[in-house]
């Protein structure tokens, strides 16, 4: 059996126009704050280490009433300016004619997560799709990814796994769960260190096939 989990946001769709209007529109409604650049969101999200209520909203940590208004504007939002990265869907579907087993791992609530891949028509083509909610720790931890292995039933010995994702927490979360990674650079991320490297969704297919 081949598995392959997929990161969701800057490895299968650019959302990063949205996440940045619903962050400013928090900015300028609470705080009175100038808004911020779709870079230095995607910039500060995909941050080791970093206090993101500090960088968005300048507050120590997320104030109830910001992360209401932010989940009520998003959930309309997320879907507006959504596009999932050229040769993705051929990728997946190539990898789903071929009984790849496929999931999706992201830090974001799975409540959005399911909406996106919806509205992409892309959602059938995952077995287990598991946001943050579900989970008590979000990646760099392994428990979203060791979920999904149990799903499967997952076997070292006999079975392939691989996580795919843009930053260094799916890599992380990969190495913690004891499966191989795959860095994707054609999304938020241009560069890594990571042993594998793909610059385009086919390299996957070369890979897993």
């Amino acid at each position: 059996m081949k598995i392959v989990i997929f990161d969701m946001d800057g490895t299968l769709i650019d959302s990063k126009k949205d996440i940045t209007i619903s962050i400013n529109h928090i900015r300028k409604l609470h705080h009175n704050l100038a808004p911020l650049s779709e870079e230095f969101v995607v910039e500060a999200i995909n941050m080791d280490v970093r206090n993101l209520p500090k960088m968005f909203y300048e507050t120590e940590i997320y104030e109830d009433k910001d992360k209401e208004v932010f989940e009520v504007h998003y959930a309309s939002q997320c879907v507006k300016n959504l596009y999932l990265y050229a040769g993705v869907k051929d990728m997946l579907e190539e990898l789903a004619s071929h009984d790849t087993k496929l999931s999706l791992a992201t830090n974001a609530p799975t409540q959005f997560a399911l909406k996106m891949l919806k509205h992409l028509k892309i959602d059938n083509l995952f077995d287990v799709i598991i946001g943050a909610d579900k989970v008590k720790e979000p990646k760099p931890n392994p428990e979203m990814l060791n979920k999904i292995l149990t799903f499967y039933n997952f076997d070292k010995v006999k079975d392939m796994a691989w996580m795919v994702g843009d930053n260094s927490k799916d890599i992380l979360s990969a190495k913690n769960a004891g499966i191989n990674s795959m860095f994707a650079t054609w999304g938020f991320s241009p560069k890594s260190n990571n042993d594998i490297i793909v610059s385009k969704p086919k390299e996957v297919l070369d890979i897993v096939l």
